[in-house]
């Protein structure tokens, strides 16, 4: 998974870190360390470095507590949480789709911000009604202060943070037009995404100074990922209205499982076919699997005239085939997902209808002219 490593599950969700994590993970239990050191000078031995590993994970543990609210929200909606990340600038929830509605897509949003400020404000609570002291009262402070700092942040009004889909749920309530809302979320967080890098450049060039450094990475992960979500709202705005029997290849590779090898080999010959594979129906039409030329190479070529297609067909992944009429949006989200370059089509009732492939999915892309909703 793009180089993640799996560290188990929470309430059934795959959870991963990403490497980046583990340098971020010694940088905070160091920095922590030696303020705890400085702070509380008659600490003993490594104890301000184990208090600053515990402060570092438990921050962590807030930014997972931050994911968790999206995620439990998408799962109350009924959507499905492929993974959790933790990385570099915080983490992720990977949801199997976008909610259905803008009121949905807010409180998607906005739980994850929630769930940091309660944690901020419990956290102060607590502190002000135990008066503690020492170490533990600095540690609280530190978290109360991180997740509030979290909770605001991830409020600004840019995507990809949670200010952002809170924006793109707003417009797309007033608009009606969920593309919209994403193109300016979209605009807001590159505009974010600027000002955050020119305050991190400035000081730089002026003073030598590395003080706003931070600033530099934030924006430059703002502009990156709010033009993704740009663009890829840009193609969900042209694949609007399309189905997936509109970029089924025409003539796709279909032959029936009662024809022999030979008249198969015969058939592709003749027909000058390329295709290295091909989709088998039976004689009602009927999805039965399909057929890679390698798998000839087992049959002695002799036996070709006596063997049916029937009898080396192999099995077709369900997750590989989708229905005729689904929007052409969840053929590509499908073929993202599984990781494959083709979908076979059928209809409702199982009949083929033909192959779809990646390419001409990017094809029908480029010829569509760009929508220019109201």
């Amino acid at each position: 998974m793009n180089g993640n490593i799996r560290v188990g599950s929470l309430f059934g969700i795959p959870f991963y870190v990403n490497p980046s994590w583990f340098l971020v993970l010694g940088l905070v239990t160091w920095s922590y360390g030696e303020g705890l050191a400085a702070q509380f000078p008659d600490l003993p031995g490594s104890t301000p470095l184990l208090l600053g590993l515990v402060t570092a994970l438990l921050l962590f543990g807030s930014v997972l507590a931050h994911e968790l609210g999206h995620s439990f929200v998408a799962i109350k909606q009924g959507i499905k949480v492929d993974s959790i990340t933790l990385f570099l600038f915080g983490g992720l929830a990977s949801l199997e789709k976008e909610s259905d509605s803008p009121a949905n897509a807010f409180w998607v949003a906005i739980a994850g911000p929630a769930v940091s400020l309660v944690i901020a404000a419990t956290l102060t609570g607590l502190g002000f009604a135990t008066h503690i002291t020492g170490p533990l009262a600095a540690i609280a402070a530190v978290l109360a202060a991180i997740n509030l700092s979290l909770g605001l942040f991830n409020l600004i009004p840019g995507l990809p943070l949670d200010g952002g889909n809170i924006l793109k749920a707003i417009v797309w309530k007033v608009t009606g037009n969920q593309y919209k809302g994403v193109k300016i979320a979209s605009i807001v967080g590159q505009a974010f995404g600027w000002v955050a890098i020119a305050s991190g450049l400035v000081p730089l060039f002026l003073y030598g100074s590395f003080d706003n450094f931070w600033n530099l990475l934030i924006g430059t992960f703002l502009l990156q990922n709010a033009g993704k979500s740009a663009q890829y709202a840009r193609v969900q705005e042209r694949l609007t209205g399309l189905t997936v029997a509109d970029a089924v290849t025409p003539n796709s590779p279909i032959i029936r499982d009662n024809i022999t090898l030979r008249e198969f080999v015969d058939q592709r010959t003749l027909s000058g076919s390329n295709w290295q594979k091909f989709l088998v129906t039976n004689e009602s039409g009927y999805l039965v699997g399909e057929l890679a030329l390698d798998a000839l190479k087992d049959v002695r070529s002799d036996r070709w005239a006596h063997t049916l297609v029937s009898e080396i067909v192999q099995s077709i992944e369900p997750s590989t085939i989708i229905i005729s009429d689904r929007p052409l949006l969840q053929a590509i989200e499908q073929l993202e997902s599984k990781h494959v370059s083709t979908l076979s089509v059928t209809d409702s009732d199982g009949i083929l209808v033909g192959l779809l492939e990646k390419t001409a999915v990017i094809n029908l892309i480029h010829r569509q002219p760009q929508a220019n909703p109201a």
